[in-house]
């Protein structure tokens, strides 16, 4: 036999099967044991034996134990209690002192039982204790009696199957279940309303890994408190011997309900917290209204709700002012944001973005908009869904989806209501409280203002447009001899209008003005100022002034607006008769121009200096443009990008035009293309001319020179066109007024030059000729013999007027043509 060992917190009780359960950090009594034979000579002595004497087995076995441990004065006495021993046959107890090796005595408790050896000879096996070890070990349990039965926190003892060993009174009341009635049960089986699954989960990683577990957090009903969730706090550590033998797991429990609820209350609020700053950081990034209303779908879907809708009325959609909602009438609501956190099916039963739904005025959703007042339904049933819907066949699919707690907010801004906002519960097992309509408000307000803001700025952005588009031309007509195409496009950056314009003016004789501007900054000043630039530069056109006196003109006018208020314009004006461009600029970029070959170069104008500067003198040059030939005039949206050179921009637009086979569209097409790739931060204006060929039924030429009557020769040669053309109702007409004006000619001017005769949209008559003054309208008498000449052309031409050229003037006159005749 080998020693053994007493373990002392056997007194904590037996685990199912009769397993003893050592706690980590047990005291172990030594326990000795030895074989007697019916003399007194030991057979066999333990390790413990030898540690609790100091007598190594070679010593003792083999020796009397009278002689090895007693001296001769209590010798006798043990004789005779071995004596007694060895005659009785229930055995002894009790406590004898006897000699250490060293000559100390050592009190030990003894138990002896007689047994039977071979042959039927008596043997007496004796195990001992040191008094002393056992009287500290009693003393111990005593102490771990007391706390464990005395604790105010619960304490158990499990088996390694889980199964209760071993609970004190405390834990007992807790659960509100009797200690007995725990006893070899689990856990889930004894409180089967808490997370028992989590808890087995967390004591089976402790038996596995033997490191402890402090403050697992546990949840649930228990028996004794069946009504109210509980909160538990638990810390677990393994159960072992030294030798690393597990026999469970020991526990310690303390109520925490009531500090799980703050805590709860503090990461709800936290979390409220977090969601108004997310949302705040999200909502109205934009000035667009249902970017907006999307991105409150966005903060409260999963966070606050599984199912969420922003509805609007239609004025506001409109960017009409919001009125009170009668009582009488029924409201439209168009949906403009819906979301879910998964597939509900609940999609198929609300609006989808852009469908409207009619409310009655006795409906719920209805009331509460006319309140400006949240409306909440923690619990929803069919009735109560009955009365929220728009329609009855809503109902249905909406319980069919699991709504069980529905949350409806007004968008209220700047006092009025601009839709509602619904917040719909349906996994999400909590019903919504009056926390979460809180939560609710405050985004929604934060959301209602950014919607609003979008409102004002759609209608203010609308109007501005609207102005702006106004004052851009509303068609271009059609030029004889010249094709133009042109693009407009407001900025994609910059959230104002600006004031870019373009304008083709149509003016005498077939001729032409085409004006390109840009006034600095953007807004609504700006756009006004376009107006204003634009309408005096297309009157001074209209007036037969070149564009040197234009540009004068406008600097003046843009003076006069206002300080700071400066923009860059070029003037063109080409004249299909003579194919000539008179062009002037006032700091703009240089038109492109394109031969017919197809090679684009840079017309080199001088720059001036932009409009409302103010005392500087305009030049103007001029060039010819070849049939086939084609120039570009645009403003600095179309070249100049942030981070790259402006001359760069204009290269890249030559190099664009380029190349001869593209209509005039295609070549705008492949400029937005090549130089408008991720928009524009400034507006684009552009147009393109091309020179066509004149038909040779649109234009007569008579030179007058040579002797005879040319006011005869004129009217003759008018006639004769005029029916070649088809315009003989027009001969009479126009047989005096270029006899008046080629006889002014020759009365004030002495040399008249050419007769030149132009059908387009009016009949043109022109007479140029080499004076420099312009022809009067004079007052006469009845009595005078001349000086009505101009009066009768001012009075049989729909229009008339006069212009300088290099070497003299032309005098010209119109005459509308007969319906058809174009």
């Amino acid at each position: 036999m080998h020693g053994n060992e007493w373990d002392v917190t056997s007194a904590a009780g037996p685990a199912p099967g009769g397993t003893p359960v050592r706690p980590e950090g047990h005291r172990l009594v030594p326990l000795a044991t030895a074989l007697l034979q019916g003399d007194g000579l030991i057979l066999h002595w333990s390790e413990d034996a030898e540690a609790l004497l100091g007598y190594s087995a070679e010593e003792a076995v083999g020796s009397y134990a009278a002689q090895l441990l007693t001296d001769g004065t209590d010798r006798p006495e043990v004789l005779s209690l071995f004596a007694h021993i060895m005659g009785g046959s229930t055995g002894w107890s009790g406590v004898f002192p006897v000699r250490h090796r060293d000559g100390h005595k050592v009190d030990l408790e003894f138990r002896t039982y007689p047994i039977a050896g071979p042959a039927g000879t008596l043997l007496l096996l004796a195990t001992a204790s040191d008094i002393r070890a056992l009287q500290a070990v009693e003393a111990d349990l005593a102490v771990l009696d007391g706390v464990f039965d005395r604790s105010p926190i619960g304490m158990a003892v499990y088996d390694t199957e889980l199964r209760y060993v071993r609970l004190n009174e405390a834990l007992a009341r807790m659960n509100g279940v009797p200690v007995a009635a725990h006893l070899g049960r689990r856990i889930p089986a004894v409180l089967p309303g808490i997370n028992s699954v989590e808890i087995e989960q967390t004591m089976r990683q402790v038996l596995r890994s033997g490191k402890p577990v402090v403050d697992a957090r546990s949840h649930g009903r228990v028996p004794g408190d069946p009504k109210r969730d509980r909160a538990w706090s638990a810390s677990y550590f393994r159960l072992e011997d030294s030798t690393g033998r597990v026999f469970g797991v020991c526990s310690s429990i303390i109520d925490v309900t009531e500090r799980f609820q703050a805590e709860a209350r503090a990461a709800r609020a936290q979390e409220r917290l977090a969601t108004i700053a997310e949302a705040t950081a999200r909502i109205g990034t934009t000035l667009d209204l249902q970017r907006t209303a999307e991105e409150l779908i966005e903060a409260v879907v999963p966070r606050f709700a599984d199912f969420a809708t922003v509805d609007l009325l239609e004025p506001v959609l409109r960017g009409a002012e919001p009125t009170p909602i009668p009582s009488d009438r029924t409201v439209t609501l168009r949906a403009v944001a819906v979301g879910e956190s998964y597939e509900s099916g609940l999609a198929h039963a609300v609006d989808t973005v852009g469908e409207t739904s009619e409310y009655a005025p006795d409906r719920s959703y209805t009331q509460c908009l006319r309140s400006g007042r949240p409306l909440l339904r923690a619990h929803v049933d069919a009735e109560v869904l009955r009365g929220l819907v728009a329609s009855e066949d809503r109902v249905e699919p909406g319980i069919a989806a699991g709504i069980h707690s529905y949350l409806m907010v007004p968008l209220t801004a700047r006092g009025m209501v601009l839709g509602g906002s619904e917040f719909i519960r349906m996994r999400n097992s909590e019903p919504f409280s009056d926390a979460d309509v809180a939560l609710a408000e405050e985004l929604v307000a934060r959301t209602a203002l950014a919607i609003d803001n979008a409102r004002l700025y759609r209608r203010e952005r609308e109007t501005a447009l609207t102005l702006q588009r106004s004052l851009l031309p509303q068609e271009i007509h059609r030029t004889l001899g010249l094709e133009i195409a042109y693009r407009y496009l407001p900025s994609s950056v910059v959230s104002e209008v600006g004031g870019d314009w373009f304008d083709v003016v149509p003016l005498s004789c077939g001729r032409v003005a085409l004006v390109v501007g840009d006034v600095m900054g953007h807004g609504i000043r700006a756009a006004a100022t376009m107006g204003q630039l634009r309408t005096v530069a297309r009157t001074l056109a209209t007036l037969d002034m070149p564009p040197e006196q234009v540009l004068t003109r406008l600097d003046e006018t843009a003076s006069g607006i206002g300080e700071g208020q400066f923009a860059t314009c070029i003037c063109a004006v080409y004249d299909p008769l003579e194919r000539t461009v008179q062009v002037a600029s006032a700091g703009h970029l240089p038109p492109i121009w394109v031969t017919p070959d197809g090679t684009a170069s840079r017309v080199e104008v001088p720059p001036g200096v932009p409009l409302g500067v103010g005392g500087v003198a305009f030049e103007s040059i001029e060039f010819t443009l070849p049939e086939g030939g084609m120039v570009t005039l645009y403003t600095d949206g179309l070249v100049e990008r942030r981070g790259q050179d402006l001359d760069d921009g204009i290269d890249l637009l030559a190099d664009t035009l380029a190349g001869p086979g593209r209509t005039l569209e295609e070549n705008c097409d492949a400029v937005l293309g090549a130089l408008v790739t991720d928009g524009t931060e400034d507006d684009i204006a552009m147009i393109m001319a091309r020179v066509l060929p004149l038909p040779a039924d649109r234009i007569a030429t008579l030179p007058l020179t040579g002797g005879g009557r040319l006011p005869g020769k004129a009217r003759r040669f008018t006639r004769a066109t005029l029916d070649a053309w088809g315009l003989t109702a027009l001969s009479d007409y126009a047989e005096l007024l270029v006899s008046e004006l080629v006889t002014n000619a020759l009365l004030h001017a002495d040399a008249p030059r050419r007769l030149r005769l132009f059908r387009d949209r009016v009949l043109t008559l022109e007479v140029s000729d080499a004076g420099g003054a312009a022809p009067q309208l004079r007052p006469f008498a009845e009595q005078d013999e001349g000086g009505r000449g101009m009066f009768l052309v001012s009075e049989l031409a729909q229009r008339w007027g006069s212009r300088l050229t290099r070497d003299g003037k032309v005098v010209w006159a119109e005459l509308e043509l007969p319906f058809g005749a174009a």
